[in-house]
């Protein structure tokens, strides 16, 4: 495994995941709970889905809003049984940026947790993933900056970042004989710090830290 290989392993340890925003006292309903119960529920805790289980612990199904009025709309009265969809589960120990792109695939607004055998852990929701965007732009500099001097480079890069509203901008001079290794490993590893909305890629190449150069590829 090379330096920079390494390095990228290292950080995915760093990277928060589904346990770290998940909510654990979860919302539920079984195989036998009427069509209105489950209305009243997700009108009184302010949910859009819940998920339902089997002997009070597996995750057989999700029962969401749209489910409850495709039912209406037939005037047909069900149980969560019949409503439920097939679950689209997720692991506590998956990243955020996993849970997104499940969700996003799946069209869904939360997705169980589950351990061994589909047993519910807790809960995510697309409001526990957006709570990593309001990270301060001050904390977030602050990790880009401690990654980029930590970076493993034979020659560094001389590159500055700055952070506003989440969107990091990179600038400065890279190197030639760096170009190819450094640059993309840096802005990898920027798009996984938590908070980051987007990378900007300024910098431009040269022979040296203070050279003239043209514009790298963004």
């Amino acid at each position: 495994m090379s330096q920079a290989d390494a390095y990228l392993e290292a950080r995915l340890h760093r990277r928060r995941r589904v346990e770290d925003v998940m909510t654990t006292v979860v919302v539920t309903a079984d195989r036998l709970t009427p069509y209105k119960e489950i209305a009243c529920l997700l009108a009184e805790h302010r949910i859009s889905s819940l998920p339902v289980l089997a002997d009070g612990w597996q995750v057989i199904g999700m029962v969401s809003e749209t489910e409850l009025l495709a039912a209406w709309s037939r005037r047909v009265a069900l149980t969560a049984g019949e409503l439920m969809t097939a679950p689209v589960t997720i692991r506590p120990d998956a990243t955020i940026s996993v849970a997104t792109r499940m969700m996003t695939a799946h069209h869904v607004t939360s997705l169980p947790v589950t351990g061994a055998d589909r047993q519910l852990i807790g809960i995510v929701s697309r409001r526990d993933l957006l709570s990593v965007f309001l990270r301060p732009d001050a904390d977030i500099i602050s990790e880009v900056r401690h990654l980029l001097g930590e970076m493993p480079a034979r020659n560094p890069a001389d590159l500055v970042a700055t952070v506003r509203h989440g969107v990091v901008t990179l600038s400065g001079t890279v190197r030639a004989e760096s170009q190819h290794d450094l640059l993309p490993l840096a802005l990898r590893t920027i798009w996984d710090i938590d908070g980051v909305v987007d990378v900007v890629n300024r910098t431009t190449e040269g022979e040296s830290p203070h050279g003239t150069g043209k514009s790298a590829p963004g």
